[in-house]
């Protein structure tokens, strides 16, 4: 447990959100990555009817479990071109988020090395720490991208993990294929397993996501893990799916079958209903966010140092020179208005804020003129 982080800048935020709600502060949060969105119809139709399914009551095997795995391959294959075996490359997780936690306990031994961006989701310290990894953090570039030529080779030898996350989750930043050739390659020379959480692969605004399993040989050593939080605003429900390399996928699962009995059968029905939902619908969400998007970086223009966004539901911006992120989000609290420090995504988000854009567009432009206001 000691080496167990306690999320305590995000506890302190909570706590501070908590003591302006008691003063009776009108609070507008954009702390949380929690879509205001509704999900589409189909997939609440499908579960409201498997609860009064008894069949569906009782423990879920694996092979209950093989329906959804064979939507998802499906899936993966309309989307990028690439056929997926359902009972041996794929794994209904609960979550992405568990499924990487326990991912890096079934690759790994304890003190092989990690490496992953010095900005990146919290959890993904944590899971290492778990898995009682050592990690090396990997610089931004410029575009928020991981900078893969800045890793030493002594660095890139010992590694047995490369984790990536585009588009990313806090920056917004959006990685293309020649992106992932480059990572894949490096994985390949360096023997190292490459995986990719990919919740937010619905949520580019323009194009599409990149898929680092779909490049050529790529099965030899990814494994890509995706959610239906984000994609479908089915959050709280905590469905996912893993995919890629077989030898990867049976440790995980091996890994799982001592700890969990998966998802409850209705909500995997659900997860089906979800993945068939028309690409028109996720656009529409993603459409949502890019106007929120450029909106809000249009009214935060010249008081904040954005990252040009690209994809997700998330701005990622700069503080002023000697403006430390934690006091700022304090203070801007007590004005109404919740935001995450950047510290709290890892060494290199010092100094920065991450927003996120899940309140109506007049919330987000009244938030935007209580930021600058606090930066003035």
């Amino acid at each position: 447990m000691s080496r167990v982080p306690e999320a305590s800048v995000f506890l302190v935020v909570d706590e501070a959100k908590r003591k302006a709600r008691e003063k009776g502060i009108r609070l507008i949060d954009l702390s949380i990555g929690s879509s205001d969105l509704l999900p589409p119809a189909e997939p609440l139709r499908t579960l409201r009817e498997a609860l009064s399914d008894p069949s569906t009551y009782g423990y879920c095997l694996k092979s209950c479990t093989l329906p959804f795995l064979e939507e998802a391959c499906r899936w993966y294959q309309g989307r990028y071109g690439v056929g997926l075996d359902p009972k041996r490359e794929a794994l209904a997780l609960i979550g992405s988020q568990e499924g990487l936690a326990h991912l890096l306990l079934a690759l790994t031994e304890p003190q092989d090395l990690l490496l992953l961006p010095e900005v990146a989701y919290p959890s993904y310290f944590g899971a290492a720490q778990v898995a009682s990894l050592k990690t090396h953090l990997i610089p931004l570039r410029e575009d928020g991208l991981a900078d893969l030529s800045r890793v030493p080779e002594y660095v890139w030898k010992e590694a047995k993990i490369l984790l990536l996350n585009y588009p990313n989750n806090p920056t917004g930043a959006l990685a293309d294929w020649a992106y992932f050739e480059e990572a894949l390659s490096l994985a390949r020379k360096h023997g190292l397993w490459l995986i990719h959480d990919n919740p937010y692969v619905d949520q580019v605004y323009e194009g599409e996501a990149p898929s680092p399993l779909a490049l050529p040989g790529a099965k030899e050593r990814v494994v890509e893990l995706f959610s239906l939080s984000k994609s479908y605003n089915l959050a709280g429900f905590r469905l996912g799916f893993a995919l890629g390399n077989e030898e990867a996928i049976a440790r995980l699962e091996r890994v799982k079958g001592v700890i969990d009995f998966n998802q409850y059968a209705g909500i995997l029905r659900m997860g089906i209903a979800a993945l068939r939902t028309p690409r028109e619908v996720t656009r529409g969400f993603a459409q949502v966010y890019q106007k929120r998007a450029l909106g809000m970086a249009e009214a935060l223009k010249g008081a904040l140092d954005l990252l040009p966004p690209k994809a997700t539901m998330y701005l990622w911006g700069k503080l002023p020179q000697g403006v430390d992120d934690l006091e700022f989000t304090l203070s801007v609290v007590e004005r109404g208005v919740a935001v995450a420090p950047g510290r709290g995504f890892g060494p290199g988000g010092r100094g920065h804020v991450r927003i996120a854009l899940v309140q109506p567009m007049e919330m987000l432009q009244e938030a935007a003129r209580i930021l600058r206001e606090a930066l003035d």
